[in-house]
């Protein structure tokens, strides 16, 4: 009879103990999830092939590198995204107001996931999360890089240092 509730008791503790321990992994998962995110990212990246890689180069400097094209931007917006996706439907306002606010200094570029040809791209910035935004320099080296909803005056902060 003593072995029994021994038993029990030690099914309690166990069921305690793998109950608080689930919490504590979530809660860790959320605390770390930008540091795992990014991790994430640099694994995609380093994963890409150097043919994809090089083209993928090429095409990025050829189209957001203003100092060699003479296209007047100072910083390039890039935004994944999908459409559907309610957190990107947020980001949608935000680009809209990021155009109005600096149409000679930013350019703004929306890239659809769920397109099939825009899977290069999304592996050569290691796209991991939508909404993720990229802010490329005006010579076409990233700057910044952000996963979730990117607010106005988050963007604006981060563009008033860099400007």
């Amino acid at each position: 009879m003593k072995r029994l509730k021994l038993s029990s008791r030690a099914r309690e503790y166990f069921n305690w103990s793998f109950i608080i321990l689930s919490i504590i992994f979530l809660l860790s998962l959320f605390i770390f999830k930008d540091d795992l995110t990014g991790y994430a990212s640099k694994v995609k990246i380093s994963q890409i092939d150097s043919l994809t890689a090089s083209v993928e180069l090429k095409r990025v400097d050829s189209a957001y590198n203003y100092t060699q094209n003479g296209l007047p931007y100072k910083v390039t917006f890039l935004e994944f995204g999908a459409t559907g996706c309610s957190s990107c439907k947020i980001m949608e306002g935000v680009m809209e107001e990021v155009r109005n606010l600096y149409p000679d200094k930013v350019n703004v570029v929306f890239t659809n996931v769920r397109l099939k040809e825009s899977k290069n791209i999304m592996d050569f910035f290691g796209v991991i999360t939508i909404p993720m935004q990229v802010l490329l320099d005006r010579k076409g080296k990233e700057f910044f890089r952000h996963n979730g909803v990117l607010t106005l005056e988050e963007f604006n902060k981060v563009i008033e240092e860099y400007i």
